[in-house]
C-alpha cells in the first residue's frame, strides 16, 4: 500500500508504477478513496493500493479512517474487501523531509514490512537539497529509494524494492516528546547537504496570492477567466451536441412508424440522454481548468483567501472547492466536501452546495432573460450575473443559519500546507476531465434518463382524442392540399399544435398541473407553468422543453417564432398572458433557489449519512425559493410591472 502526506506526489507515483490515469492534484484532500492497481515486476504482478493523502493516520477525518481500515484489513472497495497489506510503501517528499517523517513513524509503529520512497528527488536536487538515502536506509533497516514520479527516475529501483520489503529495525517512541526527538535525529541523518537556494519569487507570489486585498482581486480575476472560458469555449461543442440529438430525434421519428416505441424514443429517451450530454462540454472543461489550477498549487492559496470570506458564515476555506465545483454540477461539488475535516462544516457545505448556479439552470435563465429583456442584451447579461450572485448569497446565508442552529459548534481553524508551485500537466488535466466526464455521465445520466421516460409517460397518457377544432383544421387542409399547399401546411401545423396542447392538458401531467395550481397561483403560475415546475423537479433543464410544448405545441424552444408565441400565450381567460413580466421574474428567482434535482438529493443522502439530510435540503431550498418568488411577484405587482 502507498501511504503518505498530501502533496508528496503519491498518486502521480502510483500512476507511474501502474500505468493508470487516476486523478492527481496539488491540493490536499483530492484523493479521498483507496485505489487499486497492479505493478508488473520481475517475479510477477504486485497488487498496489493507493491510500488517501493524510497528515496523520490517527486524525478524525474521512481520509484517515480509510487509511486505518486499509492497514487493518477492514476496508471494502467497490464491493471487494481489501485485505491487510503484506507491506507498506511510505512516500516522502524530498523537498520537505522533516515534515513527512512523522507519518513514517506512525507507519513504523504498526510493525509491517516497509519500503520508503523519497519522491520528487529531482525537484529537491534543483533546490540544492541532497538526501542521503543510504544513511537513511541503514538507520531504518528497510529499503529507501530516491524516485521521481513525474520523470520516472528511480522507478525501476522502486519496483525491485517492492519485491523485497523488510521489517524496519527501528521503532520510534509513541510519546510526543520522544517522537519529536526521533524525527529531528532522523532528519539530520538523511539530509547530508541541505543548502536550498532562496526562492524569493515564490515568496513574493505567496504574499500576493494570500493578501487580504490583492489575493481577493487575483482570485476574482482568475475565476472570471475560468467562467469566461467555460461559457465562451464550450459553446461550439454544446451546439454540436444539441444539433446531433435534434437530428437524431428527427431521424428516429421519420424512420419508425408512429406508435409507443417511437414516441418513447423521440419524446423520452433521446431528450433525456441529450439533456445530460449537452452539458458535458462545460463540465469537462471546468474539470480541466480546475486540474490545471490544482496542479500549479494556486488553489491552496485561493482557499486561504476564501477562508477569510467564508469563515464569518460558519464555513471553512476547505469549502471553496466544493462550492466552486457546484457551479458546473452539484454532484461532484457535494462529493468534494469529503475533504472538509469538521463534520458540521462538511454537512453545512453539502446542504448549501446546490444553491450555486449549475449548468442545468442555464437553459432556464436564457429563456426567461430573453423574455424579460428582448431588446436589451446588456440587461439580460446583468440579470444573468445577478442569478449567480443571488444563489451564492443564499448559500452562504443558509450556511450561517445552519451553523447557528442545528449544526452549532466551533469550527476548526484552517491548517493547510502551501504546496510548491509546479508546472501543470496538460495531459493529466485532459485525462482527468475525460474520466470525470464519464463518471458524471454514468451517475447522473442513468437517473435523468429514467426520469425522462417517466415524464414522457405522464405527458402521453391517457391518450386524448383529437379536438373538434383540430379535426376541422385538418378537413380544411385536405380541401386545400392541391390548390394551396402552403396554406394547407400551415393549417396542419396549427392542428398539430392544438392537439399537442390538448393531449398535455388531458394527460396525467396536465391533471397534476391543475392539482397544484392553487398552491402556485400566489407566485403567479397557472396550470401550464405548474406542469413545467413539476417536471423540473426531476431535472431543471426539462422546464424549457415542457414550456415549449405546453404553450406552443412545439418541442424545440429555439425554433423560429416559438419565443414570440410563448410571450403571447394566453391563460384560460384568453386575455391575461401566461408569462407576464412579474411571473417571469418570479420564475427566475424560483429557479435560482429551488432544489430541483433528484440525483443531487440521492448524493446528499449518501454523503451526509441519511435521507433526513436530503429531506432537510429539499424542504429548506424549496421553502426559500417559494418565499423569495412570492416576495418578488408581490413587489412586481405593487410596482405595476405586468
Amino acid at each position: 500500500m502507498l501511504l503518505g502526506n498530501p502533496n508528496t506526489g503519491k498518486t502521480t507515483l502510483f500512476n507511474r508504477l501502474c500505468g493508470l490515469r487516476h486523478k492527481t492534484a496539488n491540493f490536499p484532500g483530492t484523493t479521498l478513496e483507496s485505489r487499486l492497481g497492479v505493478v508488473r515486476a520481475g517475479s510477477g504482478e504486485i497488487r498496489l493500493d493507493d491510500l488517501p493523502g493524510v497528515y496523520s493516520i490517527e486524525l478524525d477525518q474521512h481520509e484517515a479512517r480509510v487509511c486505518r481500515l486499509a492497514l487493518e484489513g477492514s476496508l471494502a472497495l467497490g464491493g471487494e474487501s481489501v485485505r491487510a497489506p503484506d507491506a507498506v510503501c511510505v512516500v516522502l517528499d524530498a523537498t520537505s523531509l522533516p515534515r513527512n517523517l512523522r507519518m513514517l513513524g506512525e507507519a513504523l509503529r504498526r510493525r509491517l514490512p516497509m519500503i520508503v520512497a523519497v519522491n520528487m528527488i529531482d525537484i529537491a536536487r534543483r533546490r540544492g537539497i541532497v538526501i542521503n538515502t543510504a544513511a537513511l536506509e541503514r538507520e531504518l533497516g528497510c529499503p529507501v529509494v530516491p524516485v521521481s514520479g513525474r520523470t520516472g527516475e528511480g522507478v525501476e529501483a522502486l519496483v525491485a524494492a517492492l519485491e523485497r520489503p523488510r521489517l524496519a529495525t527501528t521503532t520510534p517512541p509513541g510519546d510526543p516528546t520522544g517522537e519529536r526527538d526521533w524525527v529531528e535525529r532522523l532528519a539530520q541523518i538523511a539530509e547530508a547537504d541541505t543548502t536550498p537556494s532562496a526562492d524569493t519569487f515564490t515568496e513574493r507570489l505567496d504574499l500576493a496570492f494570500t493578501h487580504p486585498v490583492v489575493g481577493l482581486a487575483v482570485f476574482a480575476l482568475v475565476m472570471t477567466g475560468v467562467f469566461w472560458a467555460l461559457f465562451r469555449l464550450a459553446t461550439i461543442p454544446m451546439d454540436l451536441i444539441d444539433s446531433l440529438f435534434t437530428s437524431l430525434g428527427g431521424f428516429v421519428a421519420s424512420a419508425l412508424p408512429d406508435g409507443l416505441i417511437a414516441s418513447m424514443l423521440v419524446d423520452g429517451v433521446i431528450p433525456g440522454v441529450g439533456g445530460v450530454a449537452v452539458f458535458l462540454p462545460q463540465i469537462c472543461l471546468l474539470f480541466f481548468l480546475f486540474s490545471l489550477l490544482e496542479d500549479t498549487g494556486y488553489l491552496a492559496r485561493a482557499s486561504f483567501v476564501a477562508d477569510r470570506v467564508l469563515r464569518p458564515f460558519g464555513l471553512p476555506g476547505h469549502a471553496f472547492i466544493p462550492l466552486l465545483s457546484s457551479h458546473a454540477c452539484a454532484l461532484p461539488g457535494i462529493m468534494a466536501a469529503r475533504a472538509i475535516p469538521d463534520r458540521r462544516e462538511r454537512l453545512a457545505t453539502i446542504l448549501v452546495a446546490p444553491f450555486m448556479t449549475c449548468s442545468a439552470r442555464l437553459p432556464v435563465y436564457v429563456l426567461l432573460t430573453s423574455l424579460l429583456f428582448k431588446d436589451s442584451p446588456a440587461m439580460a447579461a446583468l440579470a444573468f450575473t445577478g442569478c449567480y450572485a443571488l444563489g451564492a448569497c443564499a448559500g452562504v446565508v443558509s450556511a450561517l443559519i445552519f451553523r447557528r442552529t442545528i449544526l452549532r459548534g466551533e469550527g476548526r481553524p484552517m491548517a493547510l500546507e502551501l504546496p510548491s508551485y509546479k508546472r501543470p500537466s496538460v495531459r493529466d488535466a485532459l485525462m482527468n476531465a475525460w474520466d470525470r466526464g464519464l463518471v458524471f455521465a454514468r451517475n447522473a445520466g442513468s437517473v435523468i434518463l429514467s426520469i425522462s421516460i417517466v415524464l414522457w409517460w405522464l405527458a402521453a397518457y391517457p391518450v386524448a382524442p383529437p379536438t373538434p377544432e383540430s379535426a376541422a383544421l385538418r378537413e380544411q387542409a385536405a380541401a386545400l392540399v392541391h390548390s394551396q399547399p402552403a396554406e394547407a401546411g400551415a393549417l396542419i401545423t396549427r392542428a398539430d399544435s392544438n392537439e399537442a396542447q390538448h393531449r398535455l392538458e388531458s394527460s396525467f401531467a396536465g391533471m397534476l398541473g391543475r392539482a397544484v395550481e392553487p398552491a402556485l397561483a400566489p407566485i403567479g403560475y397557472d396550470w401550464r407553468i405548474s406542469i413545467g415546475v413539476l417536471s423540473s423537479f426531476a431535472a431543471r433543464e426539462v422546464f424549457v422543453s415542457t414550456m415549449a410544448v405546453v404553450l406552443t405545441g412545439h418541442e424545440d424552444a429555439d425554433s423560429e417564432g416559438v419565443l414570440g408565441r410563448i410571450r403571447q400565450a394566453k391563460r384560460d381567460d384568453g386575455v391575461t398572458p401566461v408569462l407576464t413580466r412579474a411571473t417571469a421574474w418570479s420564475l427566475l428567482v424560483f429557479f435560482v433557489l429551488a432544489m430541483q434535482c433528484l440525483p443531487t438529493l440521492v448524493v446528499t443522502a449518501r454523503e451526509a449519512g441519511g435521507w433526513k439530510w436530503a429531506a432537510l435540503q429539499f424542504a429548506w431550498m424549496t421553502g426559500v425559493a417559494y418565499a423569495a418568488a412570492l416576495t418578488t411577484f408581490t413587489i412586481c405587482k405593487a410596482m405595476g410591472i405586468a
